[in-house]
């Protein structure tokens, strides 16, 4: 039994998606100091994964999570400008590469870290790219990017199998209209993998299988928005992720209708469903009269949408203030408030995007605690001053023929 002085501990974590670099204490090449949300559990690479000094435009992340203890993380490395031929089957494309983007598979409950081979096509975007573990068990993954062709009818799904070693490019239907998809991240869920546009709604697909057929669930008809509407914000006002075993959508976003601003939680009852239920909407200003709001201290300003509860539902959790809460949507509280601490980016540039909601494997939530914080403000973000774009999303979204 923990001693009453002991830090809290819990079955899952709110992992901050940037690490930081140094050589984790156990000599791997990847260690985790968890803390009890709403504190940010920070991750540890070692400068074998990151070997530059990381910046604000060049810097690892974590791209996905598993309760497996896998994690998939891209390290964005300084590099000299390079023009790049892409010849594939039936198309040829040029790009310009700015960086060197290498990928890794850590598993933080024995510390390593597997290097991805480089895949003979290109591995385009990052928000493009996801984890899933294999339903059938023995440790197995994969890790597999959807590169769709903006007005086409086909895309490719670029796989890695753990049990295979290699990848393999499936060729597969895209059924959605001409319009360009947004990335911001890939879930994983019910065994397949879920991309996510915050403007229009989920694509999804079991990439196990040899022919996979890709989905389409769009949001509400109200809340899809424009193409390019809410361009570079719509991850500080919108959340998609995975609770009480559902997936669920989040939303914040005001459209300058003159409606008072809300939050509202909608459901996907289940995998196979096309249809978004909503759970429960409450304003904000039935949150910000609440004493437990009060209690807080913190202005009745509109705050950034942060990550919504893996358990509970009704938990939604925003940024505000270099603080993080927990807001019970039903019952219009807030349950929950601490100084959360992120390795980056500074608060003035935070989204949803910056932090992961982790369901535990038994051997880390059964293991260490602390309650220490680092705050972005003092890392990565001095000396150098960031500029407008900086922690941005890398890829290539589009593609341009040549022949």
């Amino acid at each position: 039994m923990a001693s009453p002085s002991a830090p809290p501990s819990s079955s899952w974590v709110i992992l901050g998606s940037i690490p930081s670099v140094s050589t984790p204490e156990d000599g791997g090449d990847a260690s985790v100091a968890l803390t009890a949300p709403p504190r940010v559990s920070i991750l540890t690479v070692s400068p074998r994964v990151f070997p530059d000094p990381p910046t604000p435009r060049f810097f690892p992340f974590v791209l996905a999570t598993d309760p497996s203890g896998l994690l998939l993380l891209q390290a964005n490395l300084r590099c000299t400008p390079t023009r790049e031929v892409i010849d594939r089957p039936n198309s040829k494309c040029v790009t310009w590469k700015y960086n060197n983007r290498r990928y890794f598979v850590l598993d933080a409950t024995t510390s390593s870290a597997f290097q991805l081979p480089d895949p003979q096509a290109t591995i385009l975007h990052q928000a493009y790219l996801g984890l899933v573990v294999s339903p059938g068990g023995g440790g197995h993954y994969v890790v597999a990017e959807l590169q769709p062709i903006i007005g086409s009818r086909n895309a490719t799904l670029l796989c890695f199998s753990s049990e295979v070693g290699e990848w393999v490019e499936k060729r597969v239907h895209y059924p959605l209209e001409p319009r360009p998809w947004t990335p911001i991240g890939v879930l994983s869920h019910h065994g397949r993998l879920w991309w996510v546009d915050l403007s229009w709604g989920v694509i999804t697909c079991d990439p196990f299988a040899d022919e996979p057929v890709l989905g389409f669930i769009p949001f509400p008809k109200e809340r899809v928005l424009k193409c390019r509407e809410g361009w570079g914000v719509t991850d500080e006002y919108r959340y998609v992720g995975v609770s009480g075993g559902k997936l669920h959508f989040v939303d914040t976003y005001n459209r300058g209708k003159g409606a008072p601003p809300t939050i509202s939680v909608w459901t996907l009852a289940d995998p196979d469903s096309m249809d978004w239920t909503l759970e429960h909407e409450a304003r904000f200003t039935e949150i910000w009269m609440d004493e437990s709001y009060k209690a807080t201290g913190l202005p009745k300003k509109i705050p950034t949408l942060a990550l919504m509860h893996p358990k509970n539902p009704d938990v939604v959790y925003f940024f505000l203030e270099e603080r993080l809460f927990g807001v019970d949507v039903r019952a219009r509280k807030v349950v929950e408030c601490e100084v959360y601490g992120l390795v980056a980016p500074p608060s003035y540039c935070i989204a949803s995007r910056f932090v992961r909601a982790w369901e535990l494997p038994r051997a880390l939530s059964s293991g260490n605690w602390s309650d220490g914080i680092k705050l972005a403000e003092e890392t990565y973000s001095r000396p150098y001053q960031p500029s407008p774009g900086d922690y941005h999303l890398v890829g290539d979204t589009r593609q341009t023929f040549i022949g």
